[in-house]
């Protein structure tokens, strides 16, 4: 299964949404402190939404110390990219935590220091309330309006064709 692990981070690091999300079992639980809980295709549409987001700009991804058995893995990686909302540079380190079922990742658990990330995305604003709940809850709250406005956009894009 290590190599599972080492093929999604290679998909993230080229922005393949698409293979990142084939290797995600039909009933996969993401979960990370920017978005909270995500289950199904709405984890699926975050890997979509943020690679879209990242083609063309300066993003790169870097993946470390996988390892992994039949069912259960872990990886550490680090995300390298310039916060649009800010033009502020961030290097977020990520350790993740991955459970298996038929073949594939049915749970996915992202940890970072979201107040090292908050002081490097947001500045000064960051460095104030990144450590406080009000800015957790805030950030969840609007990462999922966005997720929400991608996955309602590309129904109608789907739609189109």
């Amino acid at each position: 299964m290590e190599t599972l692990i080492e093929k999604f981070y290679q998909a993230f690091s080229d922005l393949d949404a698409e293979t990142m999300v084939s290797y995600y079992h039909k009933d996969i639980v993401f979960e990370d402190p920017a978005f909270g809980v995500l289950k199904g295709d709405k984890a699926k549409a975050m890997w979509q939404m943020l690679c879209a987001s990242q083609k063309g700009k300066d993003f790169k991804v870097i993946s470390s110390d996988i390892t992994a058995n039949e069912t259960e893995g872990s990886a550490h990686w680090e995300a390298f990219y310039t916060f649009s909302k800010t033009g502020r540079k961030v290097h977020n380190k990520i350790d993740a935590q991955f459970e298996f079922k038929d073949g594939l990742i049915i749970s996915h658990k992202d940890t970072f220091n979201l107040y090292n990330w908050a002081k490097q995305a947001m500045g000064f604003k960051g460095l104030v309330i990144g450590r406080t709940r009000y800015f957790s809850n805030k950030l969840k709250t609007q990462t999922n309006y966005l997720l929400n406005k991608y996955i309602e956009e590309k129904k109608l894009t789907d739609l189109d064709r």
